[in-house]
């Protein structure tokens, strides 16, 4: 009891304790949902109707995409500008197919595996070509070469794991395509549907057919928009007000966008360092030229030109190599020299110039042993039987081997980071072998029986050493530069004060509209992610860091100048009233050369009042007229001609884009060949259904995406 009253004595400070208790509980658990709303955040490249859109979601779809491109390609690496293009695709691909997908399950359309089989079995789409599954004798996708492989595949799994791995490869491939496929149909079944409301008839088909075929000749009185200086010109607020209410979806935009001003450093060598690397090359060329295997030379250097000491095609090396080589002597080496195009500084020593075939086709027995011995011994043998006659084929089965015949070009090795020791004598065989000439090669892992069965195209093949490298700039060329600039960016805190002092500090403030964030760099410089991240972030006027970024050769200052919202662009942004003065120049000049040919009645009369006279022929309503003395397409006028009868002169005068216009009908034909109201009514039809294809727009539109790659990619 006495303890119960010592409770009720403190009631008051128990309740403000647990008060305070239950308040930081219910703090933590905020700030820890708040924290794990920020990093679910972090990890979301964007959203697509309302569904968040996971990072490692996201790279798993541009890994696949590009391995696919790798293959199709047959390169092992994509440049930056590729792998930009491979980011957009897929979010685009990822988009449309959400975007299809979420119509097509409102009306419970699908894509079964009927359908799917049907459309292997027919082997027409032109996505199955792509794939290595095609006939070589017909030319046409072979389903049961597909059935073959993916039953393959399965016995392949317990294989050796260089041949489980291509077979993996191979059906990592195809997955991709046959869910590229589904997807494929699906847009084209939900398209179909849309395609089943647009109908044509033949009184249609007629006018089209009349619109494409029925031609006139004109003479055409030009008053041009340019013979009145803008000067002349009085434009007011309320002219710009209007103009902004009657084309205010023109400036309607359905993501975020910022201006910004920035200045940029790119860091050169200097004098001195042009001088250090010409010494440097000077050495290369003196070694070079004293080497009897420049191997050692060229990799020492590391050069940006791998040596493969064997015969490849010119196209091979750098176009200013290749520019080199046929004026060489053999033996010869030529440099150091420079090269703008590719700032770099070469030498180049050419080893050896052959006639070679650049394909040969050639069928092979590979030969293993126990020991090298026993493979040479067996080797031998084949080799002999075949001399004496023997089936080539025949002696390749009875080792598990099919002796078929297969091509090897130039392109397939040429451009290889490096060969060992027994590709190259492999090569070399066959290069220069003759036709149906046999040859049994002892390889490190056994020995290789080959017939070459044919040689084509012959052409110049050269063997040379390069050293190239970049000439770039020194470490303390990088120090000088990077810390003038950044005393620059010290002294200066503000916009004003960057504008005002940048011309007199040796920089140049730029500008760049409308950057969004589906920009892959910033203001064209690679490696400028943390710039975008910044970027996006911040407040109007903020100043960001100065950034190392590009090739680690080039420093960056960042100003946000302007935020432009989704939605309209509003009536004060100077590019919106540039473009309204621009519109409204253009209407009162068109009102007061309508005035002036308001009462012309003839060809004659408008050329008295100043007018340019020009013939113009084939002129038809489905096409623009291109006035030549203005350098416009003019829609209007095309319109105009088509409704006024031949021999008359236009009613009234025609406003256009770059002036008005009044003419004279002089003759009307139609283009020789016959109506044919089905094939008219089909093209009419194909017509609205190019038209109805910008539904995926509209789709696209009220998906309200977000895209955030800029974050991670």
């Amino acid at each position: 009891m006495a303890a119960l009253g010592k409770i009720r004595k403190r009631g008051m400070i128990l309740i403000s304790i647990i008060g305070l208790g239950l308040f930081a509980f219910i703090a933590e658990e905020g700030f820890r949902s708040c924290e794990a709303s920020r990093n679910d955040q972090r990890q979301q490249v964007g959203k697509v109707l309302g569904e968040k859109v996971n990072v490692q979601d996201f790279q798993k779809l541009m890994d696949e995409y590009t391995e696919v491109i790798k293959m199709q390609q047959g390169v092992d690496n994509l440049n930056e500008m590729q792998m930009n293009q491979v980011k957009d695709m897929v979010w685009q691909t990822y988009i449309q197919t959400k975007v299809v997908e979420d119509e097509a399950k409102k009306i419970g359309l699908t894509v079964t595996d009927a359908e799917l089989q049907n459309i292997l079995a027919e082997g027409t789409n032109p996505m199955l070509m792509q794939t290595p599954f095609v006939n070589r004798q017909t030319g046409r996708f072979d389903v049961n070469s597909l059935k073959k492989f993916i039953a393959d595949y399965k016995t392949q799994q317990t294989a050796n794991p260089q041949m489980a791995a291509q077979y993996q490869t191979l059906y990592k491939y195809w997955t991709f395509i046959e869910r590229t496929l589904r997807q494929q149909i699906l847009a084209q079944k939900y398209q179909s549907l849309l395609a089943g409301c647009i109908l044509s008839n033949p009184v249609e088909a007629k006018l089209s057919y009349k619109e494409e075929n029925e031609e006139s000749s004109i003479q055409l009185a030009t008053f041009a928009y340019s013979t009145i200086d803008d000067s002349k010109i009085k434009v007011q607020d309320a002219d710009l007000k209007a103009k902004y209410d009657e084309l205010k979806e023109r400036f309607k935009q359905n993501v975020e966008s910022r201006d910004i001003k920035y200045v940029t450093v790119r860091v050169e060598p200097s004098p001195a360092d042009r001088a250090e690397l010409q010494q440097t090359f000077k050495k290369y060329t003196t070694d070079l030229a004293a080497a009897s295997e420049p191997a050692n030379v060229v990799r020492k250097s590391t050069s940006l030109v791998n040596y493969l000491g064997i015969p490849v095609a010119k196209t091979a090396y750098p176009n200013d190599i290749a520019d080199k080589l046929d004026s060489m002597a053999v033996g010869q080496t030529y440099g150091p020299f420079e090269t703008k195009m590719d700032n770099s500084m070469n030498v180049v020593k050419l080893i050896s110039k052959q006639l070679l075939p650049d394909s040969v086709q050639y069928r092979q027995i590979q030969v293993m042993g126990k020991t090298p011995a026993e493979a040479q011994k067996r080797a031998d043998s084949i080799y002999t039987a075949l001399n004496a006659g023997a089936a080539f084929e025949t002696i390749a089965k009875k080792y598990g081997q099919s002796g078929e015949k297969v091509w090897m070009t130039t392109a397939q090795y040429q451009n290889a980071p490096s060969l060992d020791a027994d590709t190259k004598t492999y090569i070399g065989t066959l290069n220069n072998s003759g036709v149906n000439e046999l040859k049994n090669i002892k390889l490190g892992q056994g020995n290789l029986i080959v017939q070459v069965v044919d040689r084509r195209a012959m052409i110049n093949k050269y063997t040379a050493a390069v050293i190239k490298k970049s000439i770039d700039f020194s470490k303390d060329t990088y120090s000088k530069a990077y810390n003038k600039f950044s005393s620059f960016v010290s002294a200066n805190q503000t916009p004003e004060s960057i504008q005002k002092n940048a011309k007199s500090s040796g920089y140049t403030v730029q500008d760049a509209k409308d950057i969004t964030t589906s920009t892959h760099t910033l203001v064209g410089i690679n490696a400028t992610r943390e710039a975008m991240k910044w970027l996006f972030d911040a407040k109007e006027g903020e100043i960001s860091p100065m950034y190392e970024c590009g090739n680690n050769d080039q420093l960056l200052l960042v100003v946000l100048d302007k935020i432009h919202p989704k939605g309209y662009r509003s009536y004060d942004d100077p590019q919106v009233k540039e473009f309204l003065k621009a519109e409204v120049l253009r209407d009162k000049k068109a009102e007061q050369l309508m005035a002036k040919a308001k009462d012309v009645k003839n060809i004659a009369a408008a050329q008295a009042k100043g007018a340019k006279v020009d013939a113009v022929n084939q002129i038809t309503f489905a096409a623009p007229v291109f006035v030549m003395s203005v350098g416009a397409s003019e829609p209007a006028l095309s319109g105009a001609v088509a409704a006024t009868a031949k021999g008359k002169f236009s009613s009234r005068p025609v406003k256009g884009n770059a002036g008005v216009y009044v003419f004279e009908v002089t003759g009307r034909t139609m283009r020789p060949g016959k109506f044919d109201a089905k094939t008219e009514e089909q093209k009419t039809r194909q017509k609205a259904l190019q038209y109805a294809g910008n539904f995926m727009n509209e789709l696209i539109l009220k998906a309200n995406i977000e895209d955030n790659r800029y974050l991670f990619f």
